[in-house]
């Protein structure tokens, strides 16, 4: 009996003891989870860190632009532009081309067709052949006026006529060259009822508005041609702006319909006349105008470096936005073969060619190491 006693208080107290052991050891891990809490670094062996090509860097003074930000076109100049009418209304007899078709200048366009232009012709010849006789009987008289042979009168009248022959002449043939019919081959009696129209610059058909047997007046734009050799920005700058902008000052745009890249240009006229919506034409001179393919009319957003200051600054990729908070890790001390960084939170403002300013680190941490390649990894995670 004493001896089953004995048992049952041994069993006791080893309960007890059990428990008591059972209880200390939650206490013990929380204590090591504090510890590491409060520690806070971000451990990287340097494995990881070749594995991952990570670099570190520091600080850096970067020139930073101070840009306006504005819309425009690819243009061209007035003179390579053409917009191409009939000088006298006619009939549309060929029109061989199409839009987008390169032309030359001087190259055949479209022919046109009215009986109109045989009358001018015909006008052309009488006028010709009668300003033989008209010269000659002018000298006559005036020959005969010296002499007191004839009255001034007589003579008067021989020189009218003969001036008046003599303008009609000239005017006849202005018409006549202006529809490109040679006056030569009209005096030689080659007459035609078709009048030609060539090319006037050279360059690539934009817009084609007649077709065959269409009546055009010398109002109407038959077809337009726009010659992209030398092209331009034409910028609208707000009013507000204006003041900032100078010539020589640096442009860089892009298309955003058409490609993400980005291309340089230069102000190099800036308008004096403000436009109904309170904008000024800023004409501006790309870098390289053969080697990308702009055509008129391209919509582009430009930025124009009115001036810059140098700030503190790092790469892009140092910096990692989570929750719409910006951070860097900053390089504590390195033991052995283990980094040991610190979360650092910063204020970034503008961008610029791979940079980006830091506006609040501490001026005690501006030599430190910081991670600038690699802390996406770490953090984006």
């Amino acid at each position: 009996m004493i001896h089953n006693l004995y048992k049952i208080v041994i069993l006791s107290l080893s309960f007890l003891l059990w428990n008591c052991g059972d209880k200390n050891k939650p206490t013990t891990d929380t204590e090591s989870v504090k510890k590491e809490m409060m520690d806070g670094r971000i451990q990287i062996t340097q494995a990881q860190f070749e594995k991952s090509n990570m670099i570190l860097g520091s600080l850096e003074e970067k020139s930073f632009p101070k840009i306006i930000t504005v819309n425009g076109m690819i243009d061209v100049p007035p003179e390579n532009r053409a917009v191409v009418n009939a000088s006298m209304g006619g009939y549309i007899k060929t029109t061989p081309l199409l839009t987008g078709n390169k032309v030359r200048k001087g190259q055949v366009l479209v022919t046109i067709e009215n009986p109109k232009f045989v009358d001018l012709q015909q006008e052309y010849m009488e006028v010709h052949e009668q300003l033989t006789y008209l010269k000659a009987e002018y000298e006559r008289q005036k020959t005969m006026t010296e002499e007191n042979i004839t009255s001034e009168k007589s003579y008067l009248k021989a020189e009218s006529d003969h001036k008046i022959a003599v303008a009609r002449h000239t005017g006849l043939g202005k018409q006549l060259r202006m529809l490109n019919i040679s006056p030569s081959n009209v005096e030689q009696g080659t007459i035609s009822s078709v009048a030609t129209i060539y090319a006037p610059i050279s360059g690539s058909i934009t817009k084609v508005n007649v077709n065959k047997g269409t009546y055009v007046s010398p109002a109407t734009s038959i077809l337009e041609i726009i010659d992209n050799e030398h092209i331009h920005l034409e910028l609208s700058v707000f009013e507000k702006d204006i003041m900032k902008v100078k010539k020589g000052q640096k442009i860089e745009f892009k298309i955003p319909e058409a490609s993400a890249d980005r291309f340089k240009a230069e102000v190099h006229l800036v308008g004096t006349a403000i436009e109904e919506n309170r904008t000024i034409k800023v004409h501006g001179h790309l870098e390289n105008e053969s080697g990308n393919n702009f055509l008129t009319g391209m919509f582009v957003e430009a930025n124009i470096v009115t001036d810059s200051d140098t700030a503190k600054a790092l790469p892009n990729e140092a910096i990692v936005v989570v929750d719409e908070i910006s951070y860097i890790l900053v390089l504590d001390k390195k033991e052995g073969d283990t980094y040991y960084f610190n979360k650092q939170e910063v204020s970034i403002k503008n961008s610029h060619g791979g940079y980006t300013k830091i506006v609040n680190l501490d001026a005690r941490k501006e030599t430190n190491k910081i991670l600038t390649k690699g802390a996406f990894n770490i953090l984006g995670e």
